[in-house]
This record gives C-alpha cells, structure tokens and sequence, in this order.
C-alpha cells in the first residue's frame, strides 16, 4: 500500500501579488500533497485529518495564523509527523525564530528538505469559560490585544508589516493600565499595574519585534514578560529599548511552567495572531509538542 505523501496546507489567501496556482504546480511536482483551505479553522482540520491518516510531514504555507492553525491540529495527536513552514504571511514570527528564509521558497524548502528536526514545546490557553486552545508563538494581551481589535486583513495587504504600526498609532490615545494579578506556577500572586502582558514560546510577534528577546521554544517554561503603566517618558525608554533588540532590563520578566492573568478591565488576548475574547486566561507549557524542521540559523 503507498504511503501517504508529504501534506501542504496552504491557505487560499496568503500572499499578497503571489502565484499560488504556481506555487501549487511547483509542491505537486515536488511530491506535496496540496490543500487548499476553504476557510478559518480549516487549516487545523486538514492537519490533524492528513496526520491520522498517516502523512509523515504537514507544512503550513502562509502567514502566522495558519502556522497556528495548522499546530493546533498537531498538538493535541501528539503524532510522529513532523511540521514545517512554508512563510506566506507579512509577519512570519515563528519561521524567524525557527530560522526558517522568508520570502524565499527554494529557501524554505532547502529547509523542509534538509530535515533537520527539533522537538518544540508549545502554549496551553484556557480562558476561563472557554475551550482550550494552543499557540506555539506569542500570547500578547493588553495593548497588543488592543492593536489587534483595530489590525484588519486589509490593512495588512495594503500596508504590510507597516499595519502593526498603523494600528499601534490608532490605538495609542485610548491608552489605559490594566490592573493586573499574575500567579505563576504555585507561587502567590502578584499584582502589577500592566499596559501588556506577553507569553511567550518563541521570540517575536508582529512582524519581527523581539517581545521575548532570550525565549527557548524547547526549555519547558514560557518567558513572561510585563509592560508596567507608567508616564510616556517611561514608555518611550521602553519603546526604544525594543527597538535595538533587548528590553528585558526595562521591564518585569519571569519565567514559569505556568501562569494565570486576571486584570481589571479584562484584558483581550493576541494568541497566535488570533483575538481571544477578554476575560482571565491561563497559560501552561506543553513539552515537546511538535517536533518541527528548522533551518540553519535556529
């Protein structure tokens, strides 16, 4: 009986000027297995149904959603097939902490079928009175949360990575603290007046900004890191110690196996670049959920 082949999820928007029926002719000729999504959530159908099936590799070819998305599908199997990225997107986070070329396809698909294999740990969420979910990325809450209410697929398009800016700009005179308790692992908990509230898996988000600078995808533990309210002086300093790469030292950062954030006003959450609705949440690490092909620069 034959195998089944190598499967690509590749979502129908990703892209944008790009030549996705030829890039489908060029992963059929390759040996893909090509699959189109037809809609959200679709990408996390087709992986989990390809990986049962027997597929010893998923790519998910577009942006950070489908990454999520396709992941989402993986972890829960906990299966052998192994996961790679083909990045379509305007933000790419994970493929840049994976090492993983963008914009270049030959590239990403050395790195595919180079095969050099990690085992990645990805992020429990659960909201409370909601279902879980998983990232292998970023969770962002509170400005960013706020930055991603008002970021629009078409104003990606249009702007590329530039929208998470143009978004930021609309955002920045509602700008509010959120009251905010944090309980990590079994520790008390600890409140803190909180502009943002990051956790992380891997590095960056929004398009390559370095929220958690030092984060390991494979230690077992998320990087927490916490933006405190305070003047826009303050802010400014923190703003450009992002920028230059390394901010750690301007803000509140922990690591843990696990942490619960309860704020007032409850804070709404990027997760993955999906909006989760506000309300408290917590995050668990999932060791060695993934077992991922990275490139040389990981």
């Amino acid at each position: 009986m034959r195998s089944p082949a190598p499967c690509v999820v590749l979502n129908a928007h990703a892209g944008s000027g790009r030549d996705l029926d030829a890039l489908d002719r060029q992963l059929t000729a390759l040996g893909y297995e090509v699959r189109r999504t037809l809609g959200p959530g679709d990408a996390t159908v087709v992986a989990a149904e390809r990986a049962r099936a027997g597929s010893p590799l998923i790519v998910a070819a577009g942006g950070d959603g489908t990454v999520s998305e396709v992941a989402r599908g993986l972890i829960p199997l906990r299966t052998e097939a192994r996961f790679a990225i083909l990045p379509l997107g305007t933000g790419n986070d994970l493929a840049r902490t994976l090492g993983v070329p963008l914009d270049d396809v030959d590239g990403a698909l050395a790195v595919i079928d180079g095969g050099r294999e990690r085992v990645l740990d990805a992020i429990a969420v659960e909201p409370d009175g909601g279902e879980r979910t998983y990232a292998v990325n970023v969770a962002a809450g509170g400005f960013s949360g706020q930055v991603d209410e008002v970021l629009t697929a078409e104003s990606k398009a249009r702007w590329g990575p530039l929208a998470y800016l143009w978004s930021a700009a609309k955002v920045l005179p509602d700008l509010a603290g959120y009251q905010t308790t944090l309980s990590f692992d079994d520790g008390e908990a600890e409140r803190v007046d909180a502009l943002n509230v990051i956790v992380a898996n891997a590095r960056t988000c929004a398009g390559g900004w370095a929220v958690a600078p030092t984060a390991d995808p494979e230690d077992g533990l998320l990087d927490v890191v916490v933006v405190r309210s305070g003047s826009a002086l303050d802010l400014a300093r923190v703003a450009v110690a992002l920028a230059k790469g390394d901010y750690l030292d301007e803000v509140m950062h922990r690591r843990a196996r696990a942490v619960r954030v309860v704020s007032e006003p409850p804070m709404a959450f990027n997760v993955d670049g999906e909006l989760l609705s506000r309300g408290s949440v917590t995050f668990r690490i999932v060791p060695r959920a993934l077992r991922v092909l990275v490139g040389a620069d990981y």
